[in-house]
């Protein structure tokens, strides 16, 4: 089965590393067909282990190889698909759309959080099909006060986000 990690934290505060030396971690540990989606910590592969079986041997060979908390998400192709496929917003050069990977029932908390922040012009949130999406605008993401939560500690190991436009690529290299 073609499956998508979606690492969280790659690439920033400190913790970097090459997608080359990401991709030979996956085929140490066993997976197939692997190679990366930008340098964000997106790396596609084939595997006939289910995805909670996946999530644990490749946080565990992450956090062996790169000395570092590895956290990760596991989905299969048609997932992936229902995270690009479930955007509410219309497209807008002005804005960026964001789609949260993360575990059960985050998206809830996630609402209660984007609902008791400030909110700048245009920007929105949404629950489609158990997953949240934030439009925010160009240039606000970091800055917004819902921006702002998802940098806290006790959501490190429980969500990743990902640009609604980098499933586009993540997909393209599914095929």
């Amino acid at each position: 089965m073609k499956y998508c990690a979606f690492l969280r934290g790659v690439n920033v505060k400190g913790t970097n590393m090459k997608m080359a030396d990401v991709c030979q971690v996956f085929s140490g540990a066993g997976m197939e067909n692997v190679s990366s989606v930008l340098a964000s910590g997106n790396i596609v592969f084939t595997s006939d282990k289910n995805a909670v079986a996946l999530r644990a041997v490749l946080e565990k060979s992450m956090s062996d190889h790169f000395s570092y908390e590895a956290f990760l998400f596991v989905k299969s192709r048609e997932e992936t698909e229902n995270l690009r496929n479930g955007n509410p917003f219309k497209k807008n050069d002005d804005l960026h759309v964001y789609a949260f990977i993360g575990n059960e029932g985050i998206e809830e908390i996630l609402m209660k959080e984007f609902n008791d922040a400030s909110k700048a012009k245009h920007e929105e949130a949404a629950i489609i099909n158990h997953i949240f999406y934030w439009q925010v605008p160009k240039g606000s993401t970091l800055d917004s006060s819902f921006g702002k939560i998802l940098g806290r500690k006790d959501l490190k190991d429980r969500v990743t986000t990902r640009n609604i436009n980098t499933f586009d690529k993540i997909l393209k290299k599914m095929a």
